[in-house]
């Protein structure tokens, strides 16, 4: 049996769940996926898993469960991905695209076909820590009653697992890239950084010991422009070209 549209492009999203201290809300979050057709469930350092009473929240969704990838760190479950949108409950000071859930949806789903793309989620207590929302290139909050604004973490998976169900091939909010789009992968971005920050080094222009404050506007602003494949390529070969230069002009000194 042939997946539908939907099922491939959902199969390419990545729902991951950082550092969960309740195993209850990551049986809770797998069924929430598993009723939308989302295929990966990814685990950052939980506190409790395996745990029998996320088998039990679960309520049949164990094979989700069976398969989700646990791993230490968000930059690993991130790996191979070409999008993320950080999931958070409070307001962020940052210059990145900050969009509604159903914006967010359909913007993933118009890049899944380049490769997976993942909503990311953090720790029932303390959210995402400001590191993690740099490794995405957009923010999303869910509209709440700002008197209460507390949102299970279960359910705010199951908000966003149904905006990009209605995303999908089927619902009115997808629109198609046409294949034309080749966004940069997760490592594309992340070596980049690395080596961007290696040459401002060099030149004098970032200083290593006092990184924090440069670096996140950096991230920013190039998590603006939604980088690529080929335009990573291309600010790699510049930064390649000016080390280049800076050593021939160091020979001739």
């Amino acid at each position: 049996m042939h997946k539908t549209g939907a099922a491939r492009l959902l199969q390419h999203v990545r729902v991951v769940l950082t550092r969960t201290s309740h195993p209850g809300n990551i049986g809770a979050a797998a069924r929430a996926c598993r009723t939308m057709g989302i295929g990966q469930l990814w685990l950052v350092a939980p506190l409790r898993f395996p745990d029998p009473e996320a088998t039990a929240r679960a309520s049949g969704a164990t094979d989700l469960l069976e398969q989700a990838r646990v791993v230490d760190s968000l930059p690993e479950a991130l790996r191979g991905t070409v999008a993320a949108v950080a999931l958070t409950a409070r307001p962020r000071e940052l210059s990145v695209p900050q969009l509604p859930p159903r914006e967010a949806a359909t913007r993933l789903l118009e890049l899944a076909p380049a490769g997976d793309v993942a909503v990311v989620f953090g720790n029932e207590q303390s959210g995402l820590s400001g590191d993690e929302v740099a490794l995405c290139q957009a923010i999303c909050q869910i509209p709440t009653d700002p008197t209460y604004s507390s949102l299970n973490l279960a359910a705010a998976v199951q908000v966003l697992a149904y905006e990009l169900r209605l995303a999908s091939p089927g619902g009115d909010a997808l629109r198609s890239t046409g294949g034309l789009l080749e966004p940069a992968a997760f490592e594309d971005i992340e070596g980049f950084h690395t080596h961007l920050l290696r040459v401002l080094a060099a030149v004098d222009f970032y200083d290593p010991n006092n990184p924090r404050r440069l670096e996140g506007k950096l991230r920013r602003l190039f998590a603006k422009a939604q980088l690529e494949r080929e335009e990573v390529n291309i600010l790699r070969g510049v930064l390649a070209a000016v080390e280049a230069a800076g050593i021939g002009k160091a020979g001739q000194r």
